[in-house]
């Protein structure tokens, strides 16, 4: 059964999740799935921690450290995400 969300959802809940750490509001307002976490958000890397383990509670899902690495860019996160619910 496939259990993937819709990206505009995943979007909306990584906006919501990201929005305390973010340092740049102008590419945060503009934020698409080719926006990098880190150059264009300016999240430091152990904010992304945060942000991943607030991924793993939104979503009820586990993000293994190499799928971390890969979460980079919203693009990649969506689709991290959806494999995991996939494969629930």
């Amino acid at each position: 059964m496939d259990k993937t969300m819709d990206k505009n959802t995943i979007i909306e809940g990584l906006k919501e999740i990201a929005k305390p750490y973010i340092q740049d509001q102008e590419a945060f307002d503009n934020l698409t799935e080719d926006t990098n976490f880190v150059d264009d958000l300016k999240i430091n890397s152990a904010n992304l921690v945060d942000i991943i383990l607030d991924v793993e509670d939104k979503f009820d899902i586990v993000i293994e450290d190499k799928e971390m690495e890969d979460m980079m860019t919203v693009r990649s996160t969506i689709a991290i995400i959806n494999k995991k619910l996939d494969n629930k």
